[in-house]
């Protein structure tokens, strides 16, 4: 079977370019042809796939995603496949992989009424409809249960096209039998002293995952604890309003920017604690590679895996609406309290025993797969 899949950009270290990559790689193991349309790809083609890049320019996004779509609806009609799958919302898709949430919902909730009068907005609300009206025949793969009910109030979509997938944790994010001496190693090339505390915060989107929220929490630290704490911050983003964020709080000694990188378990391993008080997340991966890592987690409850985290009993959750006072509160708690961590390492490796934290990308492939009536 010839697959499609489209994406609006892949680079390595994107949570949904991830997902992509393994669904894809599972299609291929099973023996189908890979084609990738993306006006973008950063990194290595795997071996067998076919990547179009597909030369659309525009000044605005909304625009671009236009003339994505009609380029590649004109290269399908030359070359046709058997499915197409999108990991961004647009129309004539056969399935769709849910990495974000309804936009619907947010510009409702979370925009003045003015912004709905934009042409951005009927873009993004058009192409959002194409997949979840009711006369769509797109099957949708939803990896964030809390997303689906939204979907359904603005659409009326019909359940039997949503197929909620388990978590798709690789299996190199656990920890290894040798756990204990990555750590060790790790913790001397970063020239961290027996007794300092590693906070790690890991995910492209710096605005969105709360970074600005972490840096206060650990500016108010209690001085003593505070000395000892350091926070390394990785993700592809600009730095640059947080790195002035940083130098105001005088935290320049104690905090890095570093940009994507591919030896994440590293960080997990020697870490102490990841933090993560996101403003809104669909899903948030990196939450369970930190809890198979055996690393504790402080999580923000907007966050769509988060409730894995409290059914581990692996870290804590903070509860909506945000307060940053609660955020300062709970990490110095966590950081203060050697014996908690330790448990909650215990319970998070327990955890990724027996839960099904790893099998998203074959599911999804069923899925894709499967013969259509």
């Amino acid at each position: 079977m010839q697959l499609a899949f489209i994406l609006y950009k892949y680079f390595p270290f994107g949570g949904l370019q991830r997902d992509f990559m393994r669904i894809a790689l599972e299609c291929q193991a099973r023996g189908h042809a890979i084609r990738v349309y993306t006006p973008i790809w950063e990194g290595e083609v795997p071996a067998g796939f076919e990547v179009v890049r597909v030369p659309v320019k525009a000044l605005f996004n909304h625009k671009r995603n236009e003339k994505l779509t009609a380029w590649v609806a004109a290269d399908l009609a030359r070359r046709p496949v058997e499915r197409v799958v999108g990991f961004n919302k647009m129309p004539g898709l056969d399935v769709y992989y849910a990495a974000d949430g309804c936009y619907e919902d947010k510009a409702q909730t979370l925009r003045n009424p003015l912004y709905r009068r934009w042409g951005r907005y009927r873009h993004f609300a058009d192409y959002e409809r194409a997949v979840f009206a009711p006369e769509s025949k797109t099957e949708i793969l939803m990896i964030s249960e809390v997303q689906q009910p939204l979907f359904v109030k603005h659409y009326a979509t019909p359940a039997a096209r949503f197929h909620l997938l388990p978590p798709g944790i690789a299996q190199d994010r656990r920890a290894p039998a040798n756990a204990a001496e990555v750590r060790a190693g790790f913790r001397r090339e970063f020239q961290l002293a027996e007794d300092d505390l590693l906070l790690v915060q890991i995910g492209s989107g710096f605005k969105t995952k709360g970074l600005d929220r972490s840096l206060k929490a650990v500016a108010a630290l209690p001085r003593e604890l505070k000395q000892r704490t350091r926070l390394i911050v990785i993700g592809q983003d600009d730095p640059k309003p947080f790195l002035l964020q940083i130098k105001a709080l005088g935290l320049s000694e104690q905090v890095q920017i570093l940009k994507g990188r591919s030896d994440i378990p590293r960080f997990l391993l020697g870490a102490d604690l990841l933090i993560h008080p996101a403003y809104n997340e669909n899903t948030g991966t990196v939450l369970l590679e930190a809890l198979v890592a055996g690393l504790p987690v402080l999580v923000s409850d907007v966050c769509g895996y988060a409730h894995y985290i409290a059914e581990a009993d692996a870290g804590r959750v903070l509860p909506s609406p945000f307060e940053q006072q609660r955020l300062n509160r709970l990490l110095a708690e966590m950081l203060g309290d050697d014996a908690q961590r330790a448990r909650w390492q215990r319970n998070g490796l327990a955890f990724a025993e027996t839960a099904d934290l790893y099998s998203m990308p074959q599911r999804a492939a069923d899925v894709i797969l499967a013969e259509r009536p």
